[in-house]
């Protein structure tokens, strides 16, 4: 059974190897030139001033600490509320805590986001994004899987008489 300490860690750690990459990037790689790594994936340092794809740019820097306290403050409590069973889930939610502290912090100490992971191919391309976010989409894809297949298991249990 894991328990608090063990995703306290992995929360600290998935937020030092976020920033750590995110160390090198503004260390090694020049803003704004592609990198190709694949044919369709290149490393691409930008900086994004607002949320996922750029969206709520034009809000100041404070409102978009404050917000991104409060998504950290929610998902904290909907993990408060999963039970020790509920491992996928708690997993889940370390990795979205994870990836947004990690978001947070470059928003505290630069101003913006730090990105660099850019997917494309000759005719489309994706918005550059980081490690951080990739923690935030798979933890928030594992929670919802979570929460379909226990859906799933209490109304199969219904059918058959017996109640959960």
């Amino acid at each position: 059974m894991r328990t608090l300490p063990f995703y306290v860690a992995l929360v600290a750690g998935l937020v030092a190897l976020d920033q750590w990459i995110k160390y090198l990037v503004e260390t090694r790689l020049v803003l704004q030139e592609m990198v190709e790594v694949l044919p369709f994936l290149a490393l691409y340092r930008t900086y994004n001033t607002g949320v996922a794809f750029s969206m709520f740019s034009s809000f100041n820097d404070t409102l978009l600490v404050v917000v991104s306290l409060a998504v950290i403050v929610f998902v904290l409590y909907l993990a408060s509320r999963s039970t020790p069973e509920q491992w996928f889930a708690r997993l889940g939610f370390a990795l979205i805590i994870g990836g947004a502290i990690g978001n947070l912090i470059d928003r505290v100490v630069y101003g913006h986001v730090i990105d660099y992971i850019y997917f494309h191919t000759p005719v489309w391309s994706f918005a550059v994004f980081n490690l951080a976010d990739v923690f935030i989409t798979i933890g928030a894809i594992i929670v919802l899987l979570e929460e379909f297949l226990g859906w799933r298991r209490q109304r199969t249990g219904s059918e058959s008489g017996i109640d959960r």
